[in-house]
């Protein structure tokens, strides 16, 4: 079945043909690792995830590539301000070698309970060092790049085109800004490749320009270059990324081995939150541990994002996330119910709604329609064995861990030591004849998926279904 796919690199969806028959290679831009990923940055991961299963879905073999970048990322993408990780590790009492390990760690706890697949390959920018060093080399030699007192910079005037992926004017302000930071600069848009360190920066190593570290933009193409090659087939990330960093690696590229190094470019957009963007100063940046605690599963996380495509912003709420684990559990409790049943139903129709699906899936990743599928196979009133295998199926594109679903929806039964201190606090709120109180507490426990009754016995909950 035909496969089309979104490129930003030509702005139109296009027929997906591998370089190789049967193989698909992929780089994925991964985390940078000086603080814990927020779920804005998880709904780029839960695409990939979706992406890859797609690709194996349809038969394909992966080598799939992902960073996690421990160095090299200023806290402006236009090469200013401090290395995040030196600004953490200043800020936390560490060394940076030491916060990479932290939160690389808490990144891959929080991909297992989001049930991600992980790359074939998952790489440090530490350690390829080496390869960035004889890049930028390469670079140099061939005429793009040039030696400042600051560090290494490309020259973007030597490229047919620059920007490619953007189309952005790069005679605007925010890039005729940037040249009060090196003055140095041939052009006012060109960009670090390396950088040299100061005496006190921590993270840097010998290269023939004096102890300097990487800049971001050269850490993926070296590692893309490395393990996939100078050609490979996709190249993912966030919607971000467009402007600077994916800008920059093509350039890098083109200025080392004279071409674009993938044939698709795939963004994910970004994720708002009650309509607006995610900002530490209005405090509304959560991680999934903030979800759980409002009783929301990672899982159901990943669900919510299937509401929308994933070249849509997607408004995050907590009640619609709440929502989500309703429905989850609803989507639990269908499969087993179909396990269960001895109900048969014809081999032509269960044909029909896998085509269905395939097809949704194989259309630019369209998981709303693929999930509209699936309700559909839920809400028959014909239960059936078949019916569970097909989800089965569907879940190993979904990711949403069907076949442990009676695991999930027993711990769900158990209620949690919040849910508990939420009925401490209405019985005090009661006692006190503060009814206001109370019945704000009861809204609150509504939205966690419960009904309280007051019975003569005492208070019950009743789980929505």
């Amino acid at each position: 079945m035909q496969i089309k796919l979104y490129n930003t690199l030509t702005r139109k969806k296009e027929e997906f043909i591998p370089i190789e028959k049967n193989k698909v290679s992929i780089y994925s831009c991964g985390p940078t690792v000086y603080s814990y990923a927020h779920i804005g940055n998880f709904r780029a991961y839960i695409f990939m995830d979706n992406l890859r299963r797609m690709l194996k879905y349809n038969g394909f073999e992966l080598n799939h590539v992902m960073n996690i970048t421990d160095v090299g990322h200023l806290t402006s993408d236009a090469d200013t301000g401090e290395d995040k990780m030196e600004k953490a590790a200043k800020k936390e009492g560490k060394n940076p070698y030491e916060i990479a390990e932290f939160y690389t760690k808490a990144f891959m706890e929080d991909m297992e309970a989001l049930n991600i697949d992980k790359p074939t390959k998952i790489t440090k920018a530490t350690d390829n060092i080496k390869e960035m060093i004889q890049m930028v080399k390469e670079i140099m030699d061939n005429g793009y790049g040039y030696e400042t007192s600051k560090g290494i910079y490309f020259d973007v005037s030597k490229l047919d085109k620059y920007p490619v992926l953007s189309n952005n004017d790069v005679s605007g302000e925010e890039h005729g800004a940037r040249i009060d930071v090196d003055p140095e600069k041939r052009n006012p848009y060109d960009f670090a490749l390396w950088i040299k360190a100061p005496e006190n920066h921590i993270m840097k190593w010998d290269s023939p320009w004096g102890k300097s570290y990487p800049g971001w933009h050269i850490e993926c193409s070296t590692m893309g270059r490395k393990f996939l090659g100078e050609n490979f087939d996709i190249h993912t990330g966030g919607v971000d990324h467009i402007p600077v960093h994916h800008e920059n690696e093509i350039a890098q590229c083109k200025g080392a081995f004279g071409h674009n190094p993938a044939n698709f470019w795939m963004h994910c957009e970004f994720l708002l939150v009650d309509g607006g963007k995610m900002s530490k100063s209005l405090g509304n940046i959560y991680r999934l541990s903030d979800l759980e605690k409002k009783g929301a599963e990672p899982l159901a996380y990943k669900l919510f994002c299937y509401s929308s495509h994933y070249r849509n912003k997607l408004n995050f709420t907590f009640e619609g996330v709440l929502s989500s684990q309703k429905a989850l559990n609803r989507l639990r409790e269908g499969y087993l119910k179909n396990l269960e049943s001895k109900q048969d139903v014809s081999d032509d129709i269960v044909s029909e709604y896998e085509t269905r699906f395939h097809e949704a899936i194989n259309d630019d990743l369209n998981m709303p329609l693929a999930m509209s599928v699936v309700w559909e196979i839920i809400r028959s009133d014909i239960k059936s064995e078949k019916y569970a295998h097909l989800l089965e199926k569907f879940d190993e594109v979904l990711g949403l861990d069907l076949i442990n679903s009676k695991q999930y929806l027993k711990k769900e039964i158990e209620i949690s030591e919040e849910l508990k201190t939420l009925l401490e606090e209405r019985n005090k709120a009661k006692q006190d004849k503060n009814w206001e109180k109370a019945d704000k507490i009861r809204e609150e426990i509504k939205l966690r998926g419960y009904i309280i009754k007051d019975t003569k016995n005492g208070v019950e909950l009743e789980k929505i279904n």
